[in-house]
């Protein structure tokens, strides 16, 4: 089974050296950025299955990199963490595509549980429409071969 890679983006570096090291631990491949922009430019040439972000970092806000980031293919699953939890940040994270919205302080369990929520979902997606294409080619495989 292929290991899931993880980019964690938050300023705060205690934060983020902590959720890196459990991650790594729950057999993570992780990434992390303490900024936006290092964020988009590690997802131009990096693949990520997930996205852990804050939404307020020094250079832009979460929603915005949201926005910014490039996705990769199967869609990057994309959690926002935050300690400043309010309805608009919700919603907009939400019109945005975030895909889960963590409260900060953090409970690890939940997290852990939201990401390999995210994560199987993510290879169920995947899966299936690996399985249409794959049943479209046969198809049309027979389709040609009677003309």
């Amino acid at each position: 089974m292929e290991k899931k890679s993880i980019l964690i983006v938050d300023d705060d570096k205690s934060l983020l050296t902590s959720l890196a090291q459990i991650l790594t631990n729950e057999g993570y491949q992780v990434d992390t950025a303490d900024t936006g922009q290092k964020a988009v430019e590690k997802s131009k040439t990096q693949f990520y299955h997930l996205l852990l972000l804050d939404i307020k970092l020094p250079d832009m806000e979460g929603t915005q990199l949201l926005t910014a980031i490039k996705d990769t293919t199967p869609k990057m699953v994309k959690i926002i963490i935050t300690g400043y939890p309010s309805l608009d940040n919700a919603i907009e994270a939400v019109n945005k595509n975030a895909d889960g919205y963590v409260i900060k302080p953090i409970d690890i369990n939940k997290l852990l549980d939201t990401i390999k929520k995210h994560l199987r979902q993510q290879d169920e997606t995947r899966k299936y429409s690996e399985e249409k294409v794959k049943d479209f080619i046969e198809t049309r495989a027979k389709e040609l071969g009677s003309l």
